[in-house]
């Protein structure tokens, strides 16, 4: 993946359960097929391919799901165990969070 710097901040805020929740930025747009997602970020005019797991998750934080909520998920769709599942969610996150293609949101707060 190319690196990038687009000045969001990038902050890690919990949920009620005390998991991590973010949100994807207002500058990217992402396409998604069956063999994965290609992202782009229209700020810096980076593009990035992610497989059909990054995929997935990119759906999950779309819709608002909590990092916990998105674990559970991926475990359970891919058929891997727990914490195989939160090691891979949460590296593919901290990518995102170090590219800035994701930032940390409160629950019900609209940013």
């Amino acid at each position: 993946m190319a690196q990038c710097a687009l000045g969001i901040r990038s902050l890690l805020l919990e949920a009620g359960d005390g998991a991590a929740m973010y949100r994807v930025s207002d500058t990217v747009r992402s396409t998604h097929n069956q063999d994965g997602a290609i992202v782009l970020d229209v700020r810096e005019g980076q593009m990035f391919n992610v497989n059909f797991v990054g995929s997935r998750i990119l759906e999950l934080l779309k819709s608002g799901s909590a990092e916990s909520e998105i674990v559970d998920q991926i475990s359970r769709e891919f058929e891997v165990s727990r914490d195989l599942a939160e090691s891979d969610v949460r590296e593919f996150l901290q990518k995102l969070k170090k590219i800035q293609l994701i930032e940390g949101h409160e629950p019900g707060v609209a940013v």
